[in-house]
């Protein structure tokens, strides 16, 4: 039997500044990639999200990311690995406190951003991801995107890894995020995404932006929760799954 699990970040709103719908992505998502207040995320909007995910059954996992609120983390810092390490170690950390006094854990760990593309290619930041996750808790899964650096150091460090693909992202030829800045980068039709992701499961394969076909293994799909339509776009992607006999749940 195929499955498949459902992902989507969510916990990114500051303050009175709102971004996504997290109570509504709870009812298609089977996992929550919780921000952890340095790419974006408060603590009562983070204490509050994991209730919500909580009161859905979906599981919480820590989305950890550079000390770039401005940036929403999506700028690359060049960062002492020590220095990010306990930045890491810190977010993880913090969000767990927040999880456990919402009725949950913390059940994995998936980098955000910038540092989510540099772990794909970047053996020192990869390597600090994967020192992070054991220090806090070697029983973490880590996600991240398939052949990256980040999974195979993390597969040598003994770590679980769940390789993941992106419903509402363009992908290079070489099976690679295409950059957000690229035309074809962002997805926005629910129905093209949805049958996307309904013959990745089933054939393993995605188009990439060239019309050739990419290999892709995944255990996990993301639908960013701060695209345009993110709601709709899940939840016709979990419905699409589950019309074709796919069994959507969480990996961890």
């Amino acid at each position: 039997m195929l499955e498949i699990d459902l992902n989507s970040d969510v916990g990114e709103s500051f303050g009175r500044w709102a971004l996504g719908d997290d109570e509504a992505m709870m009812l298609s998502v089977t996992s929550a990639n919780v921000a952890c207040g340095f790419h974006a995320g408060d603590p009562s909007t983070l204490r509050r999200t994991c209730a919500l995910a909580a009161q859905a059954g979906v599981t919480v996992g820590a989305q950890v990311g550079y000390r770039d609120l401005a940036g929403f983390g999506r700028r690359f810092i060049d960062m002492d690995p020590s220095d990010l390490i306990d930045d890491l170690i810190y977010q993880i950390g913090a969000l767990q406190a927040l999880a456990r006094v919402a009725g949950t854990s913390v059940r994995y760990v998936k980098p955000h951003g910038a540092l989510y593309n540099a772990a794909v290619h970047h053996h020192v930041q990869a390597q600090a991801v994967i020192d992070a996750v054991r220090a806090v808790d070697d029983r973490l899964p880590v996600l991240g995107l398939p052949g990256s650096v980040l999974l195979v150091l993390a597969e040598r460090a003994g770590l679980r890894t769940v390789p993941e693909a992106f419903a509402d992202r363009g992908y290079t030829p070489a099976g690679t995020l295409l950059p957000r800045n690229q035309p074809g980068a962002l997805l926005s039709d629910p129905a093209v995404v949805a049958g996307r992701m309904v013959r990745l499961v089933t054939d393993g394969v995605i188009t990439a932006v060239d019309g050739t076909d990419v290999k892709v293994d995944a255990g996990s799909i993301c639908v960013h929760g701060d695209s345009p339509g993110a709601v709709d776009m899940a939840a016709l992607v979990r419905q699409a799954l589950q019309d074709t006999g796919i069994t959507v749940q969480a990996f961890a």
